[in-house]
């Protein structure tokens, strides 16, 4: 998670940016790399066009798409919710290609779901709306520290 974008520029354009060393030992020099960014996918591309792995970096993020609608369907207009982004990663991880074309179909059935439940009902799925992020495994089957 990147709290200060200036992070991303090169140490020698911005006091908060990171040497060339440090952003390649944190974001690699060859392999992709997906930010989810709530703002302009364009401000991500000109903080990172001088770096190694620029080719390498894809961003999902606002593009003026959306109108009055639920907030995660303003997600999905905008290719930035959690199936676009599964998508988004089985494009670019090689390793995943043999569950690539069955995952990306799983996530298109998702969004004709998530398609046809707002349009009826006007809010989102009960699966978005109630979902939490899992607790992690149970301290006491991990056993004792």
């Amino acid at each position: 998670n990147i709290v200060d974008l200036m992070t991303l520029q090169p140490k020698e354009h911005h006091p908060h940016g990171l040497s060339d060393r440090d952003f390649d030992a944190l974001f690699t020099t060859g392999k992709p790399v997906i930010f989810a960014y709530h703002g302009y996918p364009w401000t991500i591309h000109r903080l990172t066009y001088r770096r190694t792995n620029h080719d390498n970096i894809h961003v999902r993020g606002y593009n003026e798409e959306g109108t009055t609608t639920t907030p995660f369907d303003m997600t999905v207009l905008n290719g930035l919710d959690r199936f676009h982004l599964v998508q988004s990663v089985l494009d670019r991880v090689p390793q995943l290609r043999s569950v690539q074309v069955r995952l990306k179909q799983a996530m298109d059935v998702k969004l004709l779901e998530h398609r046809a439940y707002i349009r009826v009902h006007g809010r989102d799925m009960p699966e978005i709306l109630e979902w939490r992020w899992n607790e992690g495994p149970d301290e006491a089957a991990i056993g004792p520290h």
